[in-house]
């Protein structure tokens, strides 16, 4: 199955990414054990406010569907997000491709 490089763009409002941090991480821990998010985590401190997912999906449409319902994205926490479906040929992640 495809694998799509997910990123968010987060909205300057840091307190609020605080507040719904532990939610959004529970949604996405759920995504992890039902073998949808691969791995995923916030960019460095130098760089943007965002995050990059990597979510097992048939389709790019199927991909971004599975984030609607994280809580940062109900709360509109996040201003930006984009799809890419990206193709591991080497590692970890390479030996569970298509």
């Amino acid at each position: 199955m495809p694998v799509f490089a997910v990123t968010y763009t987060y909205v300057d409002d840091a307190a609020a990414l605080d507040r719904h941090r532990p939610v959004h991480r529970d949604y996405l821990r759920g995504l992890v054990e039902r073998g949808v998010n691969l791995s995923s985590g916030p960019w460095g401190a130098d760089e943007r406010p965002g995050a990059l997912l990597l979510i097992r999906a048939d389709t790019k449409d199927a991909a971004l569907a599975c984030t609607e319902q994280d809580p940062f994205r109900v709360a509109g926490l996040v201003a930006e997000v984009t799809a890419t479906e990206w193709r591991p040929v080497m590692g970890r992640l390479a030996e569970d491709a298509d």
